[in-house]
């Protein structure tokens, strides 16, 4: 594997859209390249890994800037998995919210990547903490 570098501009949505496909997570969502651009142009801050000119990671953040942000996506390639990549663009992002002293940082994962996250200080919330999501019908 050569070097990754890192970077904090927008990825060529076509680059994207095939790291964001590599997830599988559009099989529910159904996202069109339009909408992905326009929810990764909305972010407050993001992080994007890559081999030569390859997207092979990326990671970004929703925020007000003060008081929460929300870690939205970590993406990394399945075949640069288990490199260090999740972790350098997770540290990239947990520096930025650091930085501006925002006090609640909050994700979601995967419940097979939750040793993950709590290597750096990530815990899950018990089950009866507050919280909800909203489902609804795509339909």
């Amino acid at each position: 594997m050569n070097m990754i570098d890192y970077n904090e501009i927008i990825p060529d949505i076509d680059n994207y859209f095939q790291l964001f496909l590599s997830t599988g997570w559009n099989d529910e969502y159904n996202f069109s390249k339009s909408e992905i651009k326009t929810a990764i142009e909305s972010s407050w801050y993001m992080v994007s890994a890559y081999d030569n000119s390859k997207l092979v990671g990326f990671g970004r953040v929703i925020a007000d800037g003060i008081h929460h942000a929300l870690i939205v996506d970590i993406i990394v390639h399945p075949e640069y998995q288990n490199n260090r990549i999740g972790t350098q663009i997770l540290n990239s992002i947990l520096i930025k919210c650091k930085k501006h002293k925002i006090r609640d940082i909050q994700l979601f994962s995967a419940k097979d990547k939750y040793g993950f996250y709590e290597k750096f200080g990530f815990k899950s919330r018990q089950q009866n903490a507050p919280g909800m999501q909203y489902m609804y019908d795509n339909q």
